[in-house]
């Protein structure tokens, strides 16, 4: 197994110390590796070393953990680069999902206005970090989680000469989701997720070697008719049902605008406030599992529950010790999709080795689903575009194409709104 320096940049996120469990449980692929957390806040990313310390030593695991807020120095010599950060924090998501409802436009960490702002931020970070990385590790495998990963990774594909995948747990979450709603065992379930990232559709759905839609069409009614599943999972079955597939989770945004909308307006908190209420909790317990030479993560006291990021580290593991494996990755879809750019960012199963991850050949999806996508791949571009090199005018041409916004009046006033108020983490070209 090789041992290799791995920079995890948002190294102090309410998620990382799920992250750095993961890794320990993965400590024998990566034996002897040095692991730099990155943060700009001290505190956070001191606590999360703390953590992860505790972890390590409990395991016994070869593992060098470290933090530090110098990204330059985290970057030197590293030979792997895990990137999950929010710029601006949940309080610049919070404005992503408030301030659109104001124009009756849904409000969304990463669909719509919001994780088109979010994309502007997150892509006025990676200019810099790709320049540092070009200078101080050239050859470093940059996985990226930040979000919305489809657009920041079609401008880092496009725009520097790092060796870019990104990831995204819900090739292999959205059909399980959807299955287990329907009272059916998730691990008998054979699919294939493909598309755009947030906005897949299987192409192959079987369970125990036979077509599932039957099954999930014989459990629809006791589905939509069940108190205890919700409202979310039951719209997913809904779309398996009519379109003859599984959705991603993020298709309801779409496909079901009006009823979420409304929801979203009425709702006391958005999800943004949810968790920022919830920040001093997951703090207060892992603090304590720093202190404490026997407790663990509580994955009902932790951001999202434990084992975060547990792909990105088989997905690195399947690169440095050269593995073979297929995973479901974010990378140009190289003819992989018929009917999409070969250099639009796709999310397909790949072949994953030492030279990176291959797209294998997905054929095209159903012309009942490709119109949506390809929109949306249309969007993806241009707000990868807007993000890196372009000004106001092409940042609200981009927004304007967003199928959750199409209104010309309203994608000027809400795009001068959400940059003023985010000015702080903007480029002076996008104000």
């Amino acid at each position: 197994m090789s041992a290799i320096k791995l920079t995890y940049i948002g190294g102090g996120a309410t998620r990382a110390p799920g992250t750095v469990l993961a890794l320990t449980q993965r400590a024998d692929q990566f034996a002897g590796s040095e692991i730099v957390l990155m943060d700009r806040d001290a505190e956070a990313v001191e606590l999360v070393r703390q953590v992860g310390q505790r972890f390590i030593d409990a395991a016994g695991a070869d593992l060098t953990l470290t933090a530090t807020t110098d990204r330059r120095a985290a970057l030197t010599d590293a030979d792997a680069v895990l990137t999950s950060f929010r710029p601006g924090g949940f309080e610049m998501r919070r404005l992503d999902e408030r301030i659109p409802l104001k124009y009756s436009i849904i409000g969304q960490e990463t669909q719509g206005p919001g994780g088109f702002f979010m994309a502007l931020r997150a892509l006025h970070v990676f200019r810099d970090i790709a320049a540092e990385m070009t200078q101080h590790c050239p050859d470093a495998w940059l996985i990226n989680y930040t979000n919305p990963i489809n657009i920041v990774s079609d401008a880092l594909t496009r725009y520097t000469d790092l060796k870019v995948i990104s990831l995204c747990e819900g090739p292999i979450t959205f059909p399980r989701e959807t299955v287990a709603a329907c009272g059916l065992d998730p691990d008998r379930l054979d699919a294939t997720m493909i598309g755009l990232n947030h906005a897949i559709w299987s192409t192959r759905h079987l369970y125990d070697g036979e077509d599932v839609m039957p099954l999930i069409e014989a459990a629809y009614a006791d589905v939509m008719a069940s108190a205890t599943i919700s409202r979310s999972l039951k719209r997913r079955v809904e779309l398996a049902v009519t379109l003859g597939r599984l959705p991603a989770h993020y298709f309801q945004y779409y496909y079901y605008h009006d009823e979420i909308l409304a929801e979203m307006q009425s709702a006391e908190k958005t999800r943004a406030e949810y968790l920022m209420a919830n920040v001093p909790r997951y703090k207060a317990h892992y603090r304590a599992v720093a202190a404490s030479p026997t407790a663990m993560l509580d994955p009902a006291q932790s951001r999202d529950g434990i084992m975060e990021f547990d792909l990105s580290l088989a997905v690195l593991n399947a690169i440095i010790n050269d593995t073979g494996e297929v995973f479901g990755c974010n990378v140009p879809n190289k003819g992989a999709i018929d009917g999409l750019a070969d250099d639009l960012v796709v999310e397909v199963p790949c072949v994953v080795n030492r030279h990176g991850a291959t797209p294998l050949v997905s054929g095209s999806l159903p012309a009942e689903v490709a119109g949506l996508v390809q929109m949306l791949g249309q969007y993806q571009r241009a707000a990868a575009d807007a993000g890196w090199r372009g000004d106001r005018r092409a940042a609200i041409r981009a927004l304007l194409s967003n199928p959750l916004v199409l209104d010309l009046q309203k994608a000027t006033r809400l795009y001068d709104e959400m940059a003023a108020a985010q000015r702080a983490f903007l480029p002076a070209r996008l104000l």
